[in-house]
């Protein structure tokens, strides 16, 4: 039986990387690769840093805490979705949104649009709202290195869903996720293409006002099956339909 190679871990690292060179790790990837993957002197990684492309590279542990890495020629893997999906996602609970962002991350979304609902269980502001964007952000950063993705979805600042229409968005198709909407995945499929917006209410759905703006704003109805999906199911199985339609599957 054919053994198989073992696994090379993926560190990001938040400064611009260049092929043959020596970096040192900053602090957050040094205590990943040191303390928490127990990494040592010598052992081969992976680095990106968000920007696209990858490095393997050789570490260099001298000790006290210090990680440098020896980085190879840059490497471009085709890992991205053939879609820019932005997913303009209703905040949930706290367990339901990290997982949402990390699979949303996994089935390529380009970028997490968090808002506000009326219905959300969930109510975000000042220093707890400053904290809440960075803890997403650093499982955007996990989801990247687990995945093979290069490039680091973005994530936006909270805002309403009436201030998310606003933001400037080129997406010439737009999705509201909506049970009892009558238009499904096969008849939107002639148009899909390549940026999308897709929104998500919280558990208990946006709000009737809410439906009213995102509709105003050209955001047509979506119905996914016969079934009623969770908040946390409805946007990830969303995007895998959309990426199988587009190909990526």
């Amino acid at each position: 039986m054919t053994e198989r190679p073992p696994r090379v871990h993926r560190l990001f690292v938040d400064a611009e990387l260049g092929a043959r060179s020596i970096v040192e790790l900053p602090e957050a990837a040094a205590h990943h690769a040191a303390r928490v993957l127990r990494l040592a002197d010598g052992d081969t990684v992976v680095l990106f840093d968000g920007r696209g492309g990858e490095f393997e590279a050789r570490l260099v542990i001298p000790g006290r805490g210090r990680v440098s890495a020896e980085t190879g020629e840059r490497r471009e893997p085709a890992r991205e979705s053939p879609l820019q999906v932005t997913l303009v996602q209703a905040i949930s609970s706290s367990d339901k949104m990290d997982f949402t962002i990390q699979k949303a991350v996994e089935l390529g979304v380009a970028a997490i649009q968090p808002v506000f609902s009326a219905k959300s269980l969930v109510r975000l502001s000042g220093e707890r709202e400053a904290k809440k964007l960075a803890h997403w952000r650093r499982i955007v950063i996990a989801a990247c290195e687990q995945c093979g993705r290069n490039r680091l979805p973005e994530v936006r600042e909270a805002m309403s869903v009436e201030a998310s229409i606003r933001s400037p968005d080129q997406a010439a198709l737009r999705l509201l996720l909506a049970p009892d909407a009558t238009t499904g995945l096969k008849d939107i499929r002639p148009k899909i293409g390549h940026a999308i917006s897709l929104a998500a209410g919280p558990e208990a759905g946006f709000s009737d006002d809410e439906e009213k703006v995102l509709r105003r704003a050209g955001f047509v109805p979506l119905r996914l099956g016969p079934r009623i999906l969770r908040t946390e199911t409805a946007a990830l199985a969303a995007l895998a339909a959309l990426n199988a339609l587009a190909g990526d599957f």
